[in-house]
Order: C-alpha cells, then sequence, then structure tokens
C-alpha cells in the first residue's frame, strides 16, 4: 500500500469530530521506517493534495471528520501545549460571561504558564497565548474544567484579574454585570 494511502486510512480510523487534530508526533508511528525528510514530505504532500490541512505550524486538521468549527480553536491551544497550564481567560471569558459586549470573533485567549505568543490558524482564527506568573495554587479556586473545549476555563473573577495584571483595555466592561459575579 503506498505511504499516503496507509496514512489516510489510518487517520480516517482515528479520526472524530472530537478528535481531529493531530501532530506530527501522533502520525509518526503510522510509518516508522519512513525517515524524517520523506515523512515530512508525505504530510506535505498529504496538504497539498487537500487530504489533511495544516492549521498551524505543527498542527493538522482532518476535517473529513467533521469537527465542531466552534472547538477547533480550544482543542488546536491544548494540543499545542500539552505541558503548559492553560486556561481560557481575559475578552473570552468575560464575553462568554456578558460582561463586555464585544465577542472575540475567530480568536480565543488563553494565559498560560509559556511564553505569550499568538498563533494564526488560518480562516478558524487565532488563539492568543498570554503568559501568566501565577502559580497553579493561586488558581485552583477560579478555575474549572472544561471538558467540551478540553481546557481550564477561568471564572470572571479571575479574568478580570487577568485584564489588570496583562495591562488590557478595562473599557469594554460592563462593571454592573461583572459584580453579579464577584
Amino acid at each position: 500500500m503506498q505511504p499516503i494511502r496507509q496514512l489516510m486510512n489510518t487517520i480516517s480510523e482515528l479520526a472524530s469530530p472530537q478528535a481531529c487534530l493531530f501532530t506530527p508526533a501522533d502520525l509518526r508511528s503510522v510509518l516508522p521506517n519512513h525517515s524524517d525528510a520523506a515523512f515530512k514530505t508525505l504530510l506535505s504532500r498529504a496538504v497539498s493534495e487537500g487530504l489533511l490541512t495544516r492549521l498551524c505550524r505543527g498542527l493538522y486538521l482532518y476535517e473529513k471528520a467533521g469537527p465542531d468549527r466552534g472547538l477547533i480553536l480550544p482543542h488546536a491551544a491544548a494540543k499545542l501545549r500539552p505541558l503548559a497550564l492553560n486556561y481560557l481567560s481575559l475578552e473570552t471569558v468575560l464575553s462568554d460571561a456578558g460582561v463586555i459586549s464585544q465577542i472575540p470573533m475567530n480568536r480565543i485567549m488563553v494565559m498560560s504558564s509559556a511564553r505569550s505568543a499568538v498563533i494564526d490558524c488560518g480562516r478558524w482564527g487565532s488563539i492568543e497565548f498570554v503568559k501568566t506568573r501565577q502559580r497553579p495554587d493561586e488558581l485552583v479556586c477560579n478555575l474549572t474544567y472544561d471538558p467540551v473545549a478540553r481546557l481550564w476555563r477561568a471564572n470572571v473573577k479571575q479574568a478580570l484579574r487577568d485584564m489588570r495584571a496583562t495591562h488590557r483595555n478595562l473599557d469594554l466592561i460592563d462593571w454592573k454585570a461583572a459584580h453579579e459575579f464577584v
């Protein structure tokens, strides 16, 4: 069987709407006898033939699995930094809670123990990782795990604290609505 066909058969068997993002390391075991260069060429060919979509550097999307568009960015954030403490916060959480009136379109804000960065995910939007210096024991009371997004999620009190700590614009905040949560 051709290597690209073998790769795509394995992906189609593994993929589901909840699990359709793959790193090269996830896929590497499918073709262990290929050199790294040959494997990278194979991934590039799968993208150019439309079999896989390169979401961002080091992350591929299998669109035939029928992913929920609203969950691609949070799942990508969790997949990109699996060893860091990451949690949804800032404008993303405040918008979801109705504390700010504007909805961040095609962008999620994630506080991270790793470095700050903005990851462009093409037509799906972008992920803004913002460095936090807070220790997990300081955050534990203000975070809940969101199994749908596969990320921790800050409560409104923590999101407001993060907004201040990162010197974000506070003009959009409806303080009456915010005081209901604090």
